[in-house]
């Protein structure tokens, strides 16, 4: 299968780099502003701006891929977050490729009931959900047969943010807290990478959840991150986003049952894959 990584160069995107081109898959992937530095994959590498349509169209029309998965990132930036996987679906649709689209469990306010399931509909509270939100409805509303694959905090072997954060934070080179009303259902990242790569292949459309097995606190996040490294935890600060100057959803808890049920890849809990053992 032919496929194109949007954002290739992110967390999330070099993950699903690896894998694509280990399952044998014809891989290109792009990048906003500089190629990754020896990536060690046999991808090929585009440059792309998801703010111009034309830099879009021939990216596409050189690739022809059969699946393109959005893994690109513009935090709360409009141009890039809202209206950039907008341009996508509309070109995609165009060029006759599938399109999986990741988005974020950002959308929600975690204001009312949990756990939140596929039929939700978004209420974001803040400009990056907002951005989220907006990327969803014009990519379903473009691109009638797309996957919206809407996922928690993305965790790894030490190179993702909030592992970062929990590592700058025990060593007092970082100010900040960790939330404990914060709530939210961590991933892995290969787990996540195998699921969308799994999911390119089956006859999926719409709204996907792709939450881990465990819904915990941010702080608690940073404890488990914390004992797989050896740092002290007691060394993490903590305090409630309800009282921070911080405005984000509080409880939001993706249900992915019915996601699951569909893959063979296990959406694994955060007690699991940040185990020491």
């Amino acid at each position: 299968m032919t496929m194109l990584i949007v954002g290739g160069s992110g967390f999330l995107g070099a993950e699903l780099v690896r894998r694509a081109v280990a399952a044998g898959h014809t891989t290109s992937a792009t990048y906003s502003s500089r190629p990754p530095m020896d990536s060690g994959q046999p991808a090929t590498w585009h440059r792309l701006d998801l703010r111009n349509p034309d830099q879009l169209q021939g990216v596409l029309a050189e690739v022809h891929p059969q699946v393109v998965i959005n893994a690109s990132s513009g935090l709360a930036d409009w141009a890039v977050t809202a209206e950039g996987p907008v341009r996508l679906a509309l070109a995609a649709a165009r060029s006759g490729s599938r399109l999986i689209h990741v988005s974020s469990d950002a959308v929600f306010s975690g204001r009312s009931r949990v756990p939140y399931d596929e039929t939700r509909l978004p209420d974001p509270i803040t400009p990056y959900g907002a951005a989220k939100a907006a990327a969803e409805t014009g990519v379903r509303l473009l691109h009638a047969d797309s996957v919206v694959a809407r996922t928690s905090l993305i965790i790894g072997d030490g190179q993702s943010e909030h592992e970062r954060t929990v590592h700058e934070l025990a060593a007092g080179t970082r100010a900040g807290a960790l939330f404990t009303d914060d709530i939210r259902c961590p991933i892995h990242v290969t787990d996540l990478a195998d699921a969308l790569l799994e999911l390119a292949v089956l006859d999926a459309r719409g709204i996907h959840h792709f939450g881990g097995a465990d819904a915990l606190s941010r702080h608690k996040l940073g404890v488990l991150i914390a004992g797989r490294d050896g740092l002290d935890a007691s060394r993490l600060p903590t305090g409630l986003r309800a009282e921070s100057p911080y405005p984000g959803p509080l409880d939001v808890r993706l249900d992915s049952r019915a996601t699951q049920r569909k893959l063979s890849t296990r959406l694994r809990g955060a007690h699991e894959f940040l185990s020491p053992d």
